[in-house]
């Protein structure tokens, strides 16, 4: 019988384990664990400021202000629930010290990301309500320009050291599915002609 289908998906096997192994050296080890993820630390070198853990009680607001240094430009902002549970409900209204309004934001999952378009240098206040029904911890983070960080222009920051690794990883995964299904396919089809071919004698 031949062999070609067998050692194509032994192939397409191996891509699948290479990526894997690459996904596992750069990920956390408890990265099942959703608590566990703390952005912060995953892409180190991307924020301009991450603020302390902010606590907040049920039916209560936590404050963060952050001021911005360039005008023009888009602002990333997140916040993470660092002990995000199911059921945790918060509200993020965002304005500057003269009370004008930049947006209103509701969060029910662990994170939350949202861009801004920053046309003057200002002071931002960002007021977080507790609409859930037990204490939070949670963290607000903030990137000025985030396209032109120097987290994705220096080859050598911890987060161009985490995102090339899982571009690899994943195109490999791609490629060792389709490797995979391809082998598997032709090894039906040889397995299927040797039994025609067995029919005919």
């Amino acid at each position: 019988m031949k062999k070609r289908g067998p050692i194509i998906g032994v192939s397409g096997l191996v891509l699948v384990a290479i990526s894997i192994s690459i996904m596992v050296s750069v990920l956390p080890a408890n990265m099942t664990d959703r608590n566990s993820l703390y952005i912060p630390s995953m892409f180190e070198g991307m924020f301009n400021q991450v603020s302390d853990k902010i606590t907040i009680f049920p039916g209560e607001s936590g404050y963060f202000s952050y001021g911005t240094k360039s005008s023009n430009i888009p602002l990333l902002w997140g916040v993470q629930i660092i002990d995000f549970q199911e059921g945790d409900n918060l509200s993020i209204s965002i304005s500057n010290i003269f009370g004008d309004k930049y947006g209103n934001f509701s969060q029910d999952n662990s994170i939350i990301f949202e861009m801004l378009d920053i046309v003057k240098s200002d002071s931002l206040n960002f007021e977080i309500q507790n609409h859930g029904s037990r204490t939070v911890n949670l963290v607000v983070m903030i990137s000025e320009d985030p396209d032109n960080s120097d987290a994705f222009t220096n080859p050598n920051s911890p987060l161009r050291n985490t995102i090339v690794p899982l571009v690899i990883s994943a195109i490999l995964l791609i490629f060792g599915i389709i490797i995979l299904i391809v082998g598997i396919i032709m090894y039906l089809i040889d397995w299927k002609n040797i039994q025609n071919n067995r029919k005919n004698y």
